[in-house]
């Protein structure tokens, strides 16, 4: 057992909710309980499972894996610089918001919290150089079949595909001993037939003493709506709506930027700015164009208090505020309102290493 860590990830808050500026309601939340064991049973393979309580436990379809489990794979290093890793991992995004761990994330922006972050496949991952690794996944493209994903929302004409995967490209970079690094990526998935969708994440983080700063570029082309967003604005995703359909070639945008300071080893700041488009292309018809149809944003201010020298337990407060203001098109076409949510949150975050 000295090559195996146990380690708890939990965040837990009391959260007060705001609708449009009016309090609803105050409740706690274990927002965040996720149980992760790793480490190495042989000299060249490694293993990691992670499981999240916060989350239903029914398994996927596709991969006949609990919903729950976000990663349950074996890692084979094949020579000194390349690893194989089976099972179900996360998929190698870029960013940061990614990158970082679950329970320091008090709010996604829109395409991570949509879509299908952990996929069952294989992946290889080669370290180039001290400074520069490159990977590449082949992966399923979904947890769940395809009548599963878009319950019976299809349009017309659409044929699914026989072979449902995803293609992972990721480089990871650093420059400048470490102090400006990068994880960029891009990614196609194959849903239906010439309806694929491409995604792109740019990742940088500059580190330098006590201050860090990351920003994170992504953008996301679909032919079919997997966000469902876009769709949701058109009344798709209700099977008992004969009208309802899936919307297809939708694209979201996005920027997030994260910075942080440590005032000294007990105190640290952190602010979250973030922003994501949603436009569609012949949404309505064959010829109704291309439109705009909403932004959100976010800001995420935290102030954390870490009281032990020897363990990595912060108890913060938080507040979590999102803006979503919709196009003149949305508005008069589509009937969407504009709205903001908020969330006060005080509370603990700990990765607690059991073992």
């Amino acid at each position: 057992m000295k090559n195996v860590d146990i380690i708890m990830n939990m965040r837990f808050s009391l959260d007060n909710q705001f609708t449009d500026g009016k309090f609803e309601n105050s409740q706690f939340n274990d927002n965040q309980v996720r149980l992760e064991i790793k480490g190495k049973i042989h000299d060249k393979v490694y293993f990691r499972f992670r499981d999240r309580y916060t989350k239903t436990t029914s398994p996927g379809s596709r991969d006949n894996l609990s919903r729950s489990t976000d990663m349950a794979y074996i890692g084979v290093q094949v020579s000194p610089k390349t690893q194989i890793n089976l099972g179900k991992m996360s998929a190698d995004w870029g960013g940061y918001e990614f990158d970082l761990n679950p329970i320091d994330i008090l709010q996604y922006n829109d395409i991570l919290e949509y879509a299908d972050n952990f996929l069952t496949g294989v992946g290889v991952i080669h370290q180039i150089s001290k400074n520069h690794s490159i990977g590449i996944q082949a992966l399923n493209s979904r947890t769940g079949n395809f009548e599963e994903i878009y319950q019976g929302t299809i349009p017309q004409g659409i044929e699914k595909s026989k072979l449902p995967k995803a293609i992972v490209t990721n480089w990871r970079g650093s420059f400048f001993d470490g102090k400006f690094q990068t994880i960029y990526s891009y990614s196609y998935f194959h849903e239906a037939k010439n309806r694929g969708m491409n995604y792109v994440s740019l990742g940088n983080m500059y580190a330098n003493r006590n201050f860090t700063l990351m920003y994170d570029f992504k953008y996301s082309h679909e032919g079919l709506d997997r966000k469902r967003l876009v769709t949701t604005m058109l009344g798709g995703g209700v099977p008992e709506n004969e009208t309802a359909y899936t919307a297809q070639d939708v694209s979201y945008l996005e920027h997030w930027i994260r910075a942080e300071y440590k005032i000294n080893p007990k105190w640290n700041l952190s602010l979250t700015l973030m922003s994501s488009d949603a436009s569609g292309k012949n949404i309505l018809n064959d010829n109704s164009g291309y439109h705009h149809l909403r932004t959100a944003y976010g800001v995420i201010p935290s102030v954390q208090f870490a009281p032990f020298k020897d363990l990595n337990l912060k108890f913060f407060v938080s507040y979590v505020g999102r803006w979503c203001q919709h196009s003149d098109y949305a508005k008069q076409v589509l009937g969407q309102k504009d709205y903001n949510t908020g969330r006060l949150s005080i509370g603990f975050i700990a990765p607690l290493w059991i073992l």
